[in-house]
């Protein structure tokens, strides 16, 4: 199984376009949105792309290929306009190598207040906009980083999960992050 994750689009349909092209020359059997899927943040600056419909449309065509979850800027609203789950603040995905990977947008769930997690667990998240794949103790902290607005001087980025390999890349294709599950 591969998977493709992006977290905070933020309504941008510039970075939406670059996720699903990317998505889809991966080949990953589906796509993992960490949240902050539409609205734009108002923390955030309003920046070239903003077109919460046309995300919506970009996204819509992939419904049955989305596995997402719900973050901070995430609305009822949001959910009415999307074809796929958005409103739980975590889901579970099992690996097939028996690991159990726990998806989060990181406002709730993060590494300084975890869930119950086994031994080998991954937490997936965004939020911080920051990449992250690295072992903590006995578990794995995943962030693909933001499409939209990277932060720490980092491009947009996205993360793999493939052949027990946690990656977060730039669209270019340098690895940002990595570790072995």
């Amino acid at each position: 199984m591969k998977l493709f994750f992006a977290s905070d689009i933020h309504g941008n349909v510039l970075a939406a376009q670059r996720v699903v092209d990317a998505y889809q020359a991966s080949g990953a059997d589906y796509l993992v949105l960490l949240g902050d899927i539409l609205n734009f943040g108002p923390r955030n600056p309003i920046i070239e792309g903003l077109d919460p419909q046309g995300v919506v449309a970009l996204l819509n065509p992939l419904a049955e290929k989305i596995i997402a979850v719900r973050g901070n800027c995430d609305s009822e609203v949001d959910q009415a306009l999307l074809h796929f789950p958005l409103m739980m603040d975590y889901n579970w995905v099992l690996l097939p190598n028996g690991r159990r990977l726990f998806l989060t947008h990181g406002h709730i769930y993060h590494p300084g207040n975890l869930p119950p997690l086994g031994k080998g667990d991954v937490v997936a998240y965004g939020h911080t906009h920051l990449p992250v794949a690295e072992w903590q103790g006995e578990h794995v902290f995943f962030n693909p980083g933001s499409v939209t607005y990277p932060r720490g001087d980092h491009k947009a980025s996205y993360g793999l999960f493939e052949h027990n390999r946690l990656s977060v890349l730039d669209f270019e294709g340098n690895v940002l992050a990595a570790t072995d599950i």
